[in-house]
């Protein structure tokens, strides 16, 4: 059988739509009636649970350490282990003590820092290529954080200088293949009058572009290298040149997914109490009255990598704490000694 673990504590600002192109893809597990689920199907005698690259299933969380827990295989069984983490790991409400195993079932909830996993135990075709698919869902996640933010998530390839100078395109689906070129069929249309009508092919591929020239005239270069018909990776800083054009990209989710996975861990406060969330929910249901405390969602904090630390209450004003008046009675007793003391050594 199976492991599958689906990321449950998140929500979107449109009550789980998921992002255009973002959506179930990054693990190939797209579900029935669940567009928005993402979720990775493992067949492997460990699976380790964290912030970090090496992890195989990877969450742009501060609250979950980089090693955060495994689930490993033990005979038939799978047993959950806590990688002696900074915020624990619970399995529903209850918290794992360090290193002690722990037999996880079919159906049940484990909570890593802030998020919520449902643990699934099934007949099914295990996630192919799993290091990418889990920087995929990575990304994924971090793409419907910066969503709920409001801010733009998806390459962005602009013209740095040139005839073309300003244009810009949004890579919008991962996978899909663009081109660049003087027709007007092309995505983005260029100017230059020694451009091919389609010069270059680009697309998007987990957290890079690729490339490759179309058999243009003039030819493309990356950094210098010329391009061929096979795709080479074209990553951020790097400058893809073809005529007078010069063009360079970058990602905003890859660098806040980067930032986040080096950040250190985030010590949750003792006043964080996270419910598991509810299964019988319908996530095509309307938006409704929300609950009185919701569940943090993931898209909260995949964007906050380095969070303000909560402010500490002070003193009233103009009154003394209980800690003012234990420091004064500590003093007062101290100063009586010492004036006993003087006067036991000027009495002899």
């Amino acid at each position: 059988m199976a492991l599958t673990i689906v990321v449950r504590a998140w929500r979107t600002r449109d009550e789980g739509e998921a992002p255009r192109g973002a959506e179930g893809r990054a693990a190939g597990t797209k579900g029935e009636g669940d567009p928005g689920e993402l979720s990775l199907t493992f067949d492997a005698p460990r699976v380790v649970i964290g912030r970090g690259e090496g992890c195989e299933l990877r969450l742009p969380d501060p609250s979950v350490s980089h090693r955060h827990a495994s689930i490993r295989q033990r005979g038939g069984e799978y047993i959950l282990i806590d990688e002696k983490s900074l915020n624990g790991t619970f399995v529903e409400r209850v918290r794992l003590p360090p290193e002690a195993p722990r037999v996880i079932r079919s159906g049940e909830r484990v909570r890593v820092g802030r998020v919520w996993l449902e643990i699934r135990v099934e007949p099914k075709l295990v996630t192919r290529a799993p290091r990418d698919a889990a920087k995929e869902l990575a990304l994924a996640l971090v793409t419907r954080g910066l969503l709920d933010q409001g801010e733009d998530p998806r390459p962005r390839v602009r013209v740095l200088e040139g005839p073309d100078a300003g244009k810009e395109l949004r890579i919008a689906e991962p996978g899909r293949r663009y081109i660049f070129g003087r027709g007007r069929e092309a995505d983005l249309v260029i100017e230059d009058a020694n451009a091919s009508r389609r010069h270059v092919d680009i697309a998007q591929k987990g957290d890079h572009l690729v490339v490759h020239d179309l058999g243009s005239k003039i030819g493309s270069t990356l950094d210098g290298a010329s391009l061929g018909p096979s795709d080479v990776p074209w990553k951020p800083g790097q400058i893809l040149a073809f005529g007078g054009n010069r063009l360079e990209f970058d990602y905003p989710a890859a660098e806040a997914l980067a930032e986040l996975e080096r950040s250190p861990d985030e010590a949750m406060a003792p006043s964080e109490r996270l419910e598991p969330p509810d299964p019988d929910a319908d996530p095509d249901a309307p938006p409704g009255e929300e609950p009185a405390s919701p569940e943090p969602s993931l898209a909260e904090s995949v964007v906050s990598p380095i969070r303000r630390p909560a402010a500490q209450p002070s003193a009233p004003e103009g009154g003394w704490s209980f800690t003012d008046g234990a420091i004064v009675i500590l003093a007062l007793g101290v100063l009586a000694l010492s004036i006993a003391g003087l006067y036991l050594l000027l009495a002899k």
